[in-house]
C-alpha cells in the first residue's frame, strides 16, 4: 500500500515512459455508504503489470496523481463514478478514459459487469464479499485488499482484447467517440444541485407536500451531517415520503422507537416551524412541459425504432447503444437536432447524417 506523498512520486516516475504518454488501468473506492461526506477512500492502480494501491487518506499530496493521470491512456470499469470523484478530487480528469464497460456492450456483450467480463474473458470468478465494505476503516482486510486489487488486476490485458476485437469489427472509432463523450459529460455535470430536496416521487406534490417534503429533507440532512452517516440511515426517502402524506392528511407521524429523545425534538421543532410557514413561501410545483403525443408524432417515434432495432440486429448489440429511446422522441418531436443528440457514429448507423 502506498501511504506517503514520496513513494507515490517514486512509483509513478517508474511507470512513466520517457517522451510517451503513460498507460494505466485505475479504480476507486469511496465510503458512501457509510459517512454522510463520501471521500475518496482508495486508489487501485496497474501499470506496466504491476498492481498496487494507493492511500488518500493517509498521503498528504495526491498531486502527482492528478498530474500523472491527466497526461495519462487510463483504462476504467464503468467509469463514471471514478471520473466523477477524480474530478472532485483533482479538478481534472486523465487525457484519455477507455472505459472496458462501453468496449463490451460495442460488442454485444449482454453482461458487462466487471465480474462478468472477467469471467467471460479469463475464465476467472471474482469474490463480490468486500461491495459494500467500510474502505474509509483501517487497517484493510486481506479480503478487501484481494478485491481491491481485482477491481485492476484484468483492466489492461482486458482492454487489449476488447481493443483487438473493436478494430476487427471496425467499431474502434465508435467506442473513442462514445468514451470521449462520457469523459465530457462528467467534465460538464453540474454538482451544485439546487433542490436536492426534489427525490424521486416529489413531482406528485402539491405545494404544501412540497413544503413538507423540504423540511423534512433539512431536517434529515442535518441529523445525517450531526451523526456522520448517510442520510438514509437516518431515514429512506421512501418513508420521508410517507411522512409527507401523513403530514399533509393531519395524521401523526410514527416516529420509529429507535430515535433518541433529542432526535425526536429536534423533528418536532421542525414540524412546527413548518405549520408556521405561510402559504406564499410552500414551494411552487416544477412546471413540465408535456409532449403532445398525437398520431404523427407516434408514427415518427415507430420509424425511428424500427430502423434502430433493424439496425441493432444486423450490429448484435443492443438498441439502445445506437440511439435511447428519449433521444428519438426529441427527434420525432422536432426538440434538437440528431448533430445535437446523437454521436456521429449513431447518425451514421442510423443514416441521419
Amino acid at each position: 500500500m502506498i501511504e506517503t506523498t514520496e513513494s507515490l512520486i517514486l512509483h509513478l516516475e517508474k511507470h512513466d515512459p520517457p517522451g510517451g504518454a503513460p498507460l494505466c488501468a485505475v479504480d476507486t473506492e469511496a465510503n458512501s455508504l457509510h459517512r454522510y461526506r463520501e471521500a475518496l477512500c482508495l486508489v487501485q492502480f496497474a501499470a506496466g503489470g504491476e498492481s498496487v494501491l494507493i492511500d488518500p487518506l493517509a498521503i498528504e499530496d495526491l498531486t502527482p496523481l492528478g498530474d500523472y493521470l491527466e497526461k495519462a491512456t487510463v483504462w476504467m470499469h464503468g467509469a463514471d463514478y471514478d471520473m466523477t470523484m477524480f474530478r472532485r478530487e483533482f479538478g481534472r480528469l486523465p487525457a484519455v478514459v477507455y472505459d472496458t464497460q462501453i468496449g463490451a456492450r460495442l460488442l454485444g456483450v449482454r453482461r458487462f459487469g466487471l465480474g462478468d467480463l472477467v469471467s467471460f474473458y479469463f475464465g476467472v470468478e471474482l469474490s463480490k464479499s468486500s461491495q459494500k465494505a467500510n474502505w474509509g476503516r483501517r487497517p484493510l482486510s486481506p479480503k478487501m485488499i484481494e478485491y481491491a486489487l481485482n477491481d485492476v488486476d484484468y483492466l489492461l490485458e482486458m482492454g487489449g482484447i476488447v481493443s483487438g476485437k473493436l478494430r476487427e469489427l471496425e467499431r474502434w472509432d465508435w467506442f473513442v467517440e462514445s468514451c470521449e463523450t462520457a469523459r465530457q459529460k462528467v467534465l460538464e455535470r453540474d454538482e451544485t444541485k439546487e433542490e436536492m430536496w426534489r427525490i424521486r416521487g416529489s413531482g406528485k406534490l402539491d405545494r404544501r407536500g412540497l413544503a413538507c417534503l423540504r423540511a423534512l429533507w433539512e431536517w434529515r440532512d442535518a441529523e445525517a451531517e450531526a451523526w456522520d452517516r448517510p442520510s438514509f440511515m437516518v431515514l429512506p426517502n421512501r418513508e420521508l415520503l410517507e411522512w409527507c402524506d401523513d403530514l399533509v392528511s393531519g395524521k401523526p407521524v410514527s416516529l420509529p422507537r429507535h430515535f433518541r429523545q433529542d432526535r425526536v425534538m429536534r423533528f418536532r421543532s421542525a414540524v412546527a416551524a413548518l405549520e408556521a410557514l405561510p402559504p406564499e413561501q410552500w414551494p411552487e410545483r416544477n412546471i413540465i412541459k408535456r409532449r403532445k403525443h398525437d398520431r404523427n408524432f407516434e408514427r415518427r417515434v415507430e420509424e425511428l425504432l424500427k430502423r434502430r432495432e433493424k439496425v441493432a440486429r444486423k450490429l448484435d448489440i443492443e438498441g439502445s447503444l445506437i440511439a435511447p429511446r428519449a433521444a428519438l422522441e426529441s427527434l420525432a418531436a422536432g426538440e434538437g437536432e440528431a448533430g445535437e443528440l446523437l454521436m456521429r457514429w449513431q447518425r451514421e448507423c442510423l443514416g441521419l447524417d
